[in-house]
């Protein structure tokens, strides 16, 4: 039975579970010492999580990985660096357009700006605010992995990118308004997320291994760090001129 790739991830993704169960039961049930509330829902969502888990890799590596290492070697063997620039930047903010995670946090962030009177109390204001903050967090990781497909094939070092980058995030925070600066630092992190990192790595991964010279280890990884500090240098930009 765990000769089957299904099975055995799907026992793959409980063990990964398994700490996180342990932690809250332990903390419950000795620390806290109350009854676990609705026990049912406890166990169904648990089976959801882990059913939710196995499919999501299975997805991974059986689409997403192989269709941006394909497309990496396709671009690489047309040897148009333009069109590849172009593709890096457009996987780049189509990627994290759809990122859920930055819908919420978009979402969140109006709503909070709403009642702190920063923009209007209306529904049209908070959703411009929304989608303003996450065209410009797509626009950064666009250009994060258009910068970041360009170093892999001049050979750049990464900690040029990296450093780089973080001395951006200190020039810039002293005047950003306090209220984005916050959301910037976390728009960093919410935008390298499910949907945004398999595609990016395949891409990076893909083209190291198919330039010669390259070594996939050495450059194909790097581009999503780069483009989780992007979007903290554009939101506090665009807090400057909102």
């Amino acid at each position: 039975m765990f000769n089957n790739p299904f099975i055995k991830q799907l026992f793959g993704s409980f063990l990964d579970l398994a700490p996180i169960l342990a932690v809250v039961l332990v903390f419950q049930i000795f620390i806290i010492r109350q009854p676990i509330p609705d026990v049912g829902s406890l166990i169904g969502g648990t089976l959801f999580v882990i059913l939710g888990l196995t499919l999501f890799v299975q997805g991974l590596e059986q689409s997403l990985f192989p269709i941006g290492e394909a497309m990496a070697y396709a671009f690489a063997r047309k040897g148009s660096l333009s069109w590849l620039l172009v593709f890096a930047f457009c996987l780049g903010f189509g990627t994290t357009v759809a990122e859920p995670a930055l819908i919420a946090i978009a979402q969140e962030a109006a709503s909070i700006a709403a009642k702190a009177g920063i923009i209007g109390q209306t529904e049209d204001a908070k959703d411009s605010y929304a989608f303003g903050l996450r065209i410009t967090v797509a626009l950064s990781v666009g250009f994060a992995i258009l910068v970041g497909v360009l170093r892999i094939i001049r050979g750049w070092p990464l900690y040029y990118l990296i450093i780089g980058g973080y001395c951006g995030v200190i020039a810039i925070t002293p005047f950003a308004p306090p209220e984005i600066i916050g959301i910037a630092y976390d728009s960093g992190g919410v935008t390298t997320s499910t949907i945004t990192v398999p595609l990016v790595t395949a891409l990076g991964v893909g083209l190291a291994t198919a330039i010669k010279g390259r070594n996939p280890m050495v450059d194909g990884f790097g581009l999503i760090a780069f483009a989780s500090l992007t979007p903290m240098v554009f939101v506090m930009a665009y807090g400057v001129l909102k």
